[in-house]
């Protein structure tokens, strides 16, 4: 893992170009994936645990126009060997050591390993980064995936009437990298 950060800093966003596993690499995402990534955030099996999208297009596009400018998160498309899209994911709300993520859904056609190594390269990022713990929030009838974040080590701290809110420690994300680094035995390959 490339690590750009230092014992001192204070960590924040910063967008590589390119994030890279075993079977799956990350990118930033522009403005020409605005059809990819509503074909994935108006698919009526996967957004029903997600805020509500426009369909319009141009404001999607527009969207990601200011995200590039953005230095407050991450958005990136997951794409497979082949350098197909798959997936997106988002790295955010920066509150100290602690990062968010989501914006994660995954296409069908996203290889069987897709979940488990785009969640090893959210953490190697992150940490990259310079952050130390995360946080987040799953809505409580999404069961498959709160169940698997708390499988991979992350603490329930509180719940509203929708959500499930999450932390994951900085020794439950060691532990999260150690335990699959198998997924990634090269470690993330990050390019600045």
């Amino acid at each position: 893992m490339t690590d750009s950060s230092t014992d001192d800093a204070e960590p924040g966003f910063r967008k590589p170009r390119r994030v890279s596993g075993s079977r799956l690499q990350f990118r930033n995402a522009t403005d020409a994936d605005a059809d990819f990534i509503l074909s994935l955030r108006l698919d009526p099996n996967k957004n029903r645990h997600l805020s509500a999208t426009s369909p319009d297009r141009e404001a999607q596009v527009r969207w990601l126009r200011g995200y590039r400018d953005d230095d407050e998160q991450v958005y990136f498309i997951i794409e497979d060997g082949d350098g197909r899209p798959v997936g997106t994911v988002r790295l955010y709300d920066r509150r100290g050591p602690s990062f968010c993520w989501g914006s994660w859904i995954l296409a069908d056609n996203a290889p069987r390993s897709a979940a488990i190594e785009s969640t090893v390269l959210v953490y190697s990022i992150a940490t990259a980064l310079g952050f130390t713990r995360a946080h987040f929030d799953v809505r409580k009838d999404n069961k498959k995936v709160w169940e698997y974040h708390e499988r991979l080590g992350a603490e329930r701290v509180g719940e509203d009437g929708e959500d499930f809110f999450y932390a994951m420690e900085e020794e439950a994300i060691c532990e999260l990298l150690r335990r699959y680094q198998d997924r990634v035995p090269a470690g993330a390959r990050i390019e600045w």
